[in-house]
């Protein structure tokens, strides 16, 4: 029996059931072995005369990629020290979640100012207390809005299970988002969102960059550690 290891892009459990039932189909692997928590996401596959280029044409197909890994790193995989010191330096985690970062920073920024906008130009009396709240409700919902679409959109989720995927994925970071981005208005502006004014457009980019920071490494962690991401 020969091992075969693969270096792929794979990143989380949704990843897995994409490809599980492929290797299950190929008479020729006895047993396989998802490595998801190694920075290479490694793919382990024993069996007799494994057909190495159609292992790999699957996860193209699937719309991932994968590589035969090095030999030399045969045997490198377990070792535990030289995952944890590479934790935070998966490239492709970090652009993974920097996009995901950007869905929520999109949705967030829908609903919270523009919230803020309306209640300026209707509500002008609202205190600053109620105006925060209302703004970081509605960039809640308009981001797990978001969320949930994209969810039914790139990964064929129904409704239900999409809206409680957005929910429960985001939730943390929307909230971390939104308050770095109200903290940050209100800092320049004093919570005066009218925006035809020169303060509110002096808040909006430090409000998106703040908004943008402040989830970025949380939307890693969970993605590298558990395949859970805000996407």
């Amino acid at each position: 029996m020969e091992t075969t290891i693969l270096k792929t892009d794979l990143h989380c459990n949704k990843c897995v059931d994409k490809i599980e039932p492929h290797l299950k189909g190929i008479s020729a692997v006895n047993n396989y072995k998802f490595q998801l928590d190694h920075p290479d996401k490694l793919v382990i596959i024993e069996g007799d005369n494994i057909n190495v280029g159609s292992v790999i044409s699957i996860f193209k197909n699937e719309g991932y990629t994968a590589s035969p890994y090095k030999k030399e790193q045969l045997f490198q995989f377990p070792e535990v020290k030289a995952v944890k010191n590479s934790f935070w330096k998966n490239k492709n985690t970090w652009k993974r979640a920097t996009f995901n970062t950007l869905n929520c920073l999109i949705g967030c920024s829908i609903g919270d100012f523009g919230m803020l906008i309306f209640l300026q130009a209707y509500f002008p009396n609202t205190s600053m207390l109620w105006q925060m709240i209302l703004a970081i409700i509605a960039g809640l919902i308009t981001s797990i809005a978001l969320e949930s679409t994209i969810l039914k959109i790139r990964e064929n989720f129904n409704w239900s299970l999409a809206l409680t995927t957005a929910f429960s994925m985001s939730f943390i970071s929307m909230i971390g988002m939104e308050l770095a981005m109200n903290a940050t208005d209100f800092i320049i502006t004093g919570g005066k969102a009218a925006f035809n004014t020169y303060s509110y457009w002096l808040a909006f980019a430090p409000a998106l960059i703040a908004g943008f920071i402040l989830p970025l490494p949380y939307n890693y962690y969970k993605l590298e550690k558990h395949g859970k991401a805000c996407h």
